[in-house]
């Protein structure tokens, strides 16, 4: 079911128009229009789910086999070098738009690989195995 006031419902459903480079029963992929590459598009369930954890399992699997299709198919028709697949959950956690998308952003090589970047540092292993515990008594 799309939200009326969700503008990626709109854009996903075909009421504002986009850049489309594929679309089918499910999802509609387009091109960014603050693009971080060339190439950069969202991958858009035409159905609104906040997040990654309304998705069913199902739905799920075939928002993958269409990263893996667009994701292919940008690699080979713009070169590139590899593909990131970003998705946010959460204000904290970069998500703008309370309506579930993905990424698919094809990387060069020399381009600016800071957008998807995180700074390593030390862990504690006793920490560690606290965090492995606490996770795995939630699954």
């Amino acid at each position: 079911m799309k939200k009326d006031d969700c503008i990626f419902c709109r854009i996903a459903n075909g009421e504002i128009g986009s850049n489309t480079v594929y679309e089918d029963e499910d999802f509609r992929v387009i091109l960014d229009l603050n693009p971080g590459s060339k190439g950069h598009m969202l991958i858009l369930p035409k159905e609104h789910f906040d997040d990654l954890f309304e998705l069913s399992d199902e739905y799920a699997q075939k928002l993958m086999l269409v990263a893996k299709k667009v994701g292919l198919a940008a690699r080979k028709a713009l070169c590139a070098d590899g593909i990131n697949l970003v998705q946010n959950n959460g204000e904290a956690a970069g998500q703008t738009v309370k309506h579930f998308h993905m990424h698919v952003i094809p990387r060069y090589e020399g381009d600016d690989k800071g957008m998807v970047n995180w700074t390593p540092h030390d862990s504690d292993p006793e920490e560690q195995k606290r965090i492995e515990e606490a996770i795995r008594k939630q699954l």
